[in-house]
């Protein structure tokens, strides 16, 4: 193993290690069919429509996760409940010759298993108020990626997943859990019979489990002959966060319908981790982290009897978002952040009243893909590139005011390519990682109304 780490080190390939596992960074929610590291959806009803729902308000947490203005265009109070499953696919592959060692290339499975997405919104109107109150929970993003170690050397090592130096020349076993919630206080205001404005002043919880912990310093060797390597990064909490939410919405008449929301970056502390260096010591890291800004734009049209169809356009700023917009290795070693693009979307969604008790919907959901093929080596953790999304669902009236809601999505399988880089942020030849998602949700609920 001495001889492969001092050929490593010769070839530049010393460090195939800070790897891209640090995908992990996180700040932000779970693992699923995502625009990025945001959910597309909040709720059975609004995942059936795609996550359409900036001029559509056909439900409480759809509305108010999408538009605050628009829980003034629901048509009664409204209580509803939701706990969606998602059950992410996720594999990495890659590739590295080491001259006078050989070739090495495998692929391995992630094991994320099966993670909840509870949903919970409260709407009330006022007969004769221009006022509409809400309250809301929400799952808003994150991720969940879990690999095995790869042995090496051997005929199928996979070099990402190998023991670090000097053992192998990857990152070992990569594990990354990231949980986002938000809590959303909202009021609205019919400031006319057409145009309602909203806010939501947020509040946000984020949780990050990571190791190795490649956003910090490797820790130096304790014996002669050994190399430096990632700590793990388990000590940690949820972290405290906000930012505020604003929309509009207008009626222009009975068939058109237009809306508008800014939602700022979501601002959170310091994510604190314990770790342990080499021989045991204790070590502390901090990652600064937020949200990107989401801008959405929408139009509805209701013109059809008993159909209602909304479509969305939205920005995600993430060129712009602390831990997405850089990249890289840092001088000290660290991984400097994921390197992602901001980008653009849409939510396409219709609904048709089938029968007086029977709902159905189905939607279309896209983004370009936030992680470029340049970064898939630092996004190993977090390869949250989905692009295409397709949803449907229904709704039954089980009795005169409840209802009972049903969504699935599924998002296809998408890949990026790229190259590992060495500590000085410079290609490696003969090298590759390749990153593989897709994802499915299933999603249930209920809807008091009153």
């Amino acid at each position: 193993m001495k001889l492969v780490a001092d050929r490593l080190k010769i070839g530049g390939l010393k460090c195939l290690v800070p790897l891209a596992a640090l995908a992990l960074v996180l700040a932000v929610g779970r693992g699923a069919s995502a625009q990025g590291i945001l959910l597309p959806f909040a709720g059975p009803i609004n995942q059936s429509m795609g996550g359409a729902s900036t001029a559509a308000p056909i439900d409480a947490a759809g509305a108010m996760f999408w538009n605050p203005a628009s829980i003034s265009g629901l048509q009664s109070s409204e209580m509803s409940l939701g706990l969606g499953m998602v059950l992410p696919t996720t594999s990495v592959a890659s590739s590295a010759t080491i001259p006078g060692v050989g070739t090495f290339s495998g692929s391995t499975q992630s094991q994320p298993g099966v993670m909840p997405i509870p949903t919970m919104a409260f709407v009330k109107k006022t007969d004769d108020s221009a006022w509409t109150y809400g309250i809301g929970v929400f799952s808003l993003g994150g991720f969940s990626t879990n690999y095995p170690a790869s042995p090496f050397p051997a005929a199928n090592s996979n070099p990402i997943l190998t023991p670090q130096p000097p053992g192998g020349i990857g990152l070992g076993s990569v594990y990354a859990m990231s949980q986002i919630y938000q809590i959303a206080p909202t009021i609205s205001c019919a400031v006319t019979d057409r145009l309602s404005i909203g806010v939501t002043p947020t509040i946000s919880l984020a949780y990050l489990d990571m190791s190795p912990l490649v956003f910090s310093p490797p820790n130096p060797p304790v014996a002669a002959g050994g190399a430096a390597q990632y700590g793990p990064g388990f000590g940690t909490r949820f972290n405290w966060g906000g930012g505020v939410n604003l929309g509009a919405y207008y009626i222009l008449n009975d068939a058109w319908h237009f809306g508008a929301t800014i939602k700022s970056p979501q601002w959170y502390e310091p994510i604190r981790i314990n770790s342990q260096n080499q021989a045991g010591g204790p070590t502390q890291s901090k990652l600064d982290l937020q949200l990107p800004m989401v801008v959405s734009v929408g139009t509805a049209y209701t013109g059809f009897q008993r159909l209602i169809v909304d479509l969305d356009l939205r920005y995600f700023d993430y060129a712009n978002a602390r831990g997405f917009s850089q990249s890289g290795f840092s001088p000290n070693g660290a991984v400097a952040g994921l390197g992602w693009n901001s980008v653009f979307g849409l939510a396409l969604g219709g609904q048709y009243l089938l029968t007086d008790r029977w709902t159905v919907r189905m939607g279309y959901s896209y983004n370009s893909n936030p992680v470029p093929n340049s970064q898939s080596e630092f996004n190993v953790a977090s390869p949250l590139i989905y692009q295409n999304i397709i949803s449907m669902g229904f709704s039954v009236l089980i009795a005169s005011n409840v209802r009972a809601n049903l969504a699935y999505s599924h998002a296809f399988q998408n890949s990026i390519t790229g190259p590992i880089y060495t500590a000085a942020n410079a290609p490696i030849p003969g090298t590759s990682v390749t990153n593989t998602v897709s994802s499915d949700l299933l999603q249930a609920g209920l809807s008091v109304l009153f």
